[in-house]
């Protein structure tokens, strides 16, 4: 379970794919160790207005909601890993960034549907 959202600033979708941030975004988490391969949910969406430290730079910005159970060395890593794995994208003038939010697992709930 981890959910993945990808935020990125429109400007990029001439360098770099959406679908080629979600790739690395889903390598990284595989290679943590720390969840299952059908486990891994990612969604991305660019941001067409958008202001950076005043100027409209090109941005990531990588959440990723988890359920408790990781230790902060765990999430530290999974961060580092997912960062440098959008750092392998020779994008210039951008700004890059993880956050690891944990989901409250008493009011999360799931159903799904399937035929």
């Amino acid at each position: 379970m981890p959910h993945c959202i990808i935020e990125y600033s429109q400007n990029l979708e001439q360098e770099v794919p959406p679908l080629d941030w979600m790739e690395v975004v889903q390598q990284a988490c595989l290679e943590s160790n720390l969840f299952e391969p059908n486990d891994i949910k990612l969604r991305a969406f660019a941001c067409k207005h958008f202001i950076t430290g005043g100027v409209q730079d090109a941005f990531v910005h990588v959440t990723i909601r988890l359920l408790p159970g990781r230790t902060s060395q765990q999430k530290s890593q999974l961060s580092q890993s997912v960062l440098d794995a959008l750092c392998r994208f020779a994008v210039k003038q951008v700004s890059l960034s993880v956050e690891i939010c944990e989901m409250v697992q008493d009011s999360y709930i799931r159903k799904v549907f399937s035929s």
